[in-house]
């Protein structure tokens, strides 16, 4: 008897999910006063490098509008190139917002609480990143987006709603509003908060514009839990639908490498993948730069490791379906591009795929290293490296090499692809510096929720 109480009383006790020594108090202060406080000049140094990138952009986009889509290394036969690979890649890393924010939410996680918010932003972030790529593709936007909405000319023409792209703009734009939705109205007693704590007029009439007449009566809290929960409800189903419907772009063509029936489930995973990766990437530096420990905890780091670690091995797995069914379809035509993916031209591709997200990920497995910050940034910067390879070995390698030899190329994306890829890169971090200086970035009241819980030893 006395063994067996030893070893319950030894039994590990669940990390907390907020310091012992936070309040209700001390949580509105520290997380207010990242907004209010004096601004920290590493912040002006890093807005001012994302406003650089972020100027690439602007030339790159706005000679891309002058000259049109032949600046790219577009080609015959890669029609598509850097465009759809960096529209997949934006669209996969908004995925994890979602994921924490909704699905977490009606599952009753309560670690999510110190994250949501600005994983909730980078999603939004994100998304205006993808938007991008469809608009410039195009080469002439002003004529061409048109088209593409779902909104008839004079004439009675309609887009052609068996197009898997006319597809993506019914689901990216439902992605995008929905998620924006979601998180104003988590905002919004946040908002008001600032505005009680703001010590200028005309900031608290801001904050008290946004927070909509927020008092926290009885009667809001009601409206906030209803439309708060309506919104997680909708948001869950299009955290599988928004990815799956990319993934159409590429399963219902005939071409060898894409004709999957494995690229949705494929897709979804690869997306919460990518996105809890570049949680990890944001996480990582703001917990230190803020001092935000006893709010961002090891234990909030450790289970977005676990979730990369499952859904990484949904992603290997898929990779291995594809070779298997390359060969078990008996398809002469998929054989040789599994074989081509591996063993041709763009062998160092696939093989630098399978080690980013195959082989360094499995680190994880290994607790020294899921509790490791610089571990974690690390594995997490690898895997949004694999994540855009993934995505160029399916769309170059699966185009390169077509049904005829004679109109066989090589791609590679000109200084004018990758201007415009690493500047959307600037936008994101520019809206997300932004972001943490004027928005409180973690959820201050949903952070309340849980301190009565953590002082009692649970979690």
């Amino acid at each position: 008897m006395a063994v067996i109480e030893q070893s319950a009383s030894a039994k590990p006790a669940t990390p907390p999910l907020v310091g012992a020594t936070q309040t209700d108090v001390t949580v509105s202060e520290t997380i207010s006063n990242v907004v209010f406080g004096k601004t920290p000049l590493w912040w002006f140094g890093g807005f001012a490098v994302a406003g650089g990138i972020l100027t690439m952009m602007l030339v790159a986009a706005s000679y891309l509008v002058w000259e049109g889509t032949g600046i790219w290394g577009l080609n015959i036969p890669v029609g598509w190139g850097f465009a759809i690979i960096n529209f997949v890649w934006w669209i996969g890393i908004g995925h994890a917002g979602t994921l924490i924010s909704a699905i977490l939410l009606l599952l009753n996680q309560k670690w999510r609480t110190s994250i949501n918010r600005f994983a909730e932003a980078m999603t939004l972030f994100a998304v205006a990143c993808a938007a991008m790529f469809p608009i410039l593709h195009t080469g002439r936007p002003w004529l061409a987006v048109y088209w593409l909405l779902p909104y008839p000319n004079t004439m009675g023409l309609w887009p052609n709603f068996r197009s898997p792209l006319i597809w993506d703009v019914f689901a990216v734009s439902t992605y995008g509003s929905v998620s924006l939705m979601f998180w104003y109205i988590g905002l919004v007693p946040d908002l008001a908060t600032m505005r009680d704590r703001a010590k200028k007029l005309w900031v608290a009439r801001i904050y008290g514009m946004f927070s909509l007449g927020w008092r926290g009566s009885a009667k809001h809290w009601l409206n906030y839990e209803y439309a708060y929960l309506l919104l997680a409800g909708l948001s869950t189903p299009l955290v599988l639908s928004v990815h799956t419907v990319v993934s159409f772009d590429f399963s219902v063509g005939q071409v060898p490498g894409w004709h999957a029936t494995i690229f949705p489930p494929y897709f979804v995973a690869g997306a919460i993948y990518a996105g809890f990766a570049m949680v990890l990437i944001l996480a990582i530096p703001l917990r230190a730069l803020y001092n935000l420990k006893d709010y961002i905890t090891d234990l909030h780091l450790q289970n977005m490791a676990k979730v990369m670690l499952g859904t990484g091995l949904i992603v290997v797995y898929g990779y291995f379906i594809e070779i298997f069914m390359g060969f078990y379809s008996g398809n002469q035509f998929e054989e040789f591009m599994v074989m081509n993916r591996m063993t041709g031209p763009p062998k160092w591709v696939w093989l630098s795929l399978i080690l980013c997200n195959g082989l360094i990920p499995q680190l994880l497995w290994i607790r020294r290293f899921r509790t490791s910050p610089v571990m974690l940034f690390f594995v997490s910067v690898v895997i949004s490296i694999g994540m855009w390879l993934e995505r160029f070995v399916i769309v170059a390698t699966s185009l390169h090499r077509d049904f005829l030899p004679s109109s066989w190329g090589t791609y590679a994306g000109t200084v004018w692809d990758w201007a415009l890829f690493i500047g959307t890169m600037g936008l994101f971090l520019a809206l997300f510096f932004l972001f943490i200086r004027f928005v409180p970035m973690i959820a201050m009241f949903e952070i309340k929720t849980i301190l009565p819980r953590t002082k009692k030893g649970g979690a």
